[in-house]
């Protein structure tokens, strides 16, 4: 069953349950891929790649939010985008703690040779292509720089 069909079946569900909460990051998850579905130059359907890099976008924009709500502290724009996040969340991938990261990275690093920070680029590559959809970015390029430093 595609990510779509899910969402559309759970947003029915949330809607009977009047959880509103629920509703809301569901329609925010439905609302960014019909955009990725209806961007210019994108002819086929969104691929679960494609999906899953939505969804990572979706957390990434809400913890980004949060946490300039936080600092503004205006707790009740914070905790709208925390519950927001972790109802997307549901949908992404299972995530890997640091230390796994830190294992695959090391692996990553012996497979390439790599020996200083010049090589970052070329690991941060393998590595974003290995862990799409189970780390972030920012977690693994500091994995990456403090594996390499």
């Amino acid at each position: 069953m595609s990510l779509e069909t899910q969402i559309n079946q759970d947003i029915k569900a949330a809607m009977i349950a009047k959880d509103t909460i629920r509703l809301r990051g569901l329609r925010a998850i439905k609302a960014a891929i019909l955009l990725a579905n209806t961007e210019k130059g994108h002819a086929e359907e969104l691929t679960e790649d494609g999906e899953i890099k939505v969804l990572q976008k979706l957390v990434k924009q809400r913890k980004e939010s949060a946490e300039i709500y936080q600092q503004q502290d205006r707790k009740d724009l914070y905790t709208i985008e925390i519950e927001e996040m972790q109802v997307i969340e549901e949908y992404l991938p299972k995530q890997l703690e640091r230390e796994e990261i830190e294992n695959v990275v090391r692996g990553i690093i012996a497979e390439t040779g790599a020996s200083s920070i010049k090589d970052m680029g070329k690991v941060m590559g393998a590595a974003n292509q290995k862990l799409a959809g189970q780390a972030d970015g920012r977690t693994i390029s500091e994995v990456v720089k403090s594996l390499l430093s």
